[in-house]
């Protein structure tokens, strides 16, 4: 679909380029697309980063119900992972670093949920009412993986989901053999990662001594992933029905993120 002048959020010649063979390819039956995949991406980018509901969405982008299909197609696929994993790769190669990471950083953001929804509670420790983002990332600080959970699990509950996931998605490849969190996440769970996944999760504590803010090592790194990832208006609340929209909404952030730093290299 040909637009009068760009948005912002629509994806650059050279992002595409990086993106073009990425995706799912189209099958040689059935009736031809009437919209591209690169216009069909900008519709969705045009919603994680605005905010807005899918019936929102302006008239010179292709129309909603086709946007939002496509949305949800990749995510019962799992397509945003599999793209997720693949940039993450390009990236950190970029980087001068190995493919897979070593070294990973674990830690939850609360974030208020909208009215309705599955998997809600209450974060009686932050007086959030809404849902967890429990995500694990790299040293730098790129999304290994993500479980959004009802606010009320706590973080050690959820964590061990997230770890054996991960674990078992990269059994073949694993080179995990040490992370990081915070004082959350200590006591059994220590022990569990060490008996089952055979690496190291080194606690992090804030000196007792501490006042105001301190920058605390390792810990930094998560900090600044989720300032990136609430950039994006569609992240400042949860607004989805289902969990696994709102992780495929994380995954879709990252995506975004790694596009523009790999564009400009």
């Amino acid at each position: 679909m040909t637009k009068s002048k760009a948005y912002p959020t629509d994806l650059q010649d050279s992002e595409w380029q990086v993106l073009e063979n990425e995706l799912p390819q189209p099958k040689g039956q059935g009736r031809p697309r009437s919209h591209s995949q690169r216009d069909i991406l900008n519709g969705i980018f045009y919603v994680l980063h605005n905010g807005i509901a899918w019936r929102c969405m302006p008239h010179d982008l292709p129309p909603w119900q086709t946007v939002y299909h496509y949305f949800r197609l990749w995510r019962s696929t799992g397509v945003w992972q599999q793209l997720n994993r693949r940039l993450r790769k390009v990236l950190r190669k970029r980087f001068k670093r190995h493919p897979q990471a070593s070294a990973a950083i674990l830690d939850s953001q609360s974030v208020k949920t909208v009215e309705g929804g599955q998997e809600r509670g209450v974060d009686v420790h932050k007086q959030c009412n809404g849902r967890k983002r429990h995500v694990l990332v790299d040293s730098l600080g790129l999304l290994l993986s993500v479980y959004v959970t009802a606010a009320s699990v706590t973080d050690p509950g959820a964590a061990k989901g997230l770890l054996e996931c991960f674990f078992n998605q990269f059994f073949q490849s694993f080179r995990l053999k040490r992370s990081w969190a915070d004082a959350g996440y200590q006591g059994s769970l220590v022990i569990w990662v060490q008996q089952t996944l055979g690496w190291c999760l080194e606690i992090i504590k804030r000196p007792r001594q501490a006042a105001g803010f301190i920058l605390l090592p390792k810990r930094w790194i998560v900090e600044r992933t989720f300032a990136w990832l609430t950039r994006h208006r569609r992240l400042a609340r949860d607004f989805e029905k289902l969990p696994e929209t709102s992780e495929a909404f994380i995954y879709l952030a990252m995506i975004r993120i790694m596009l523009k730093r790999l564009a400009r290299s």
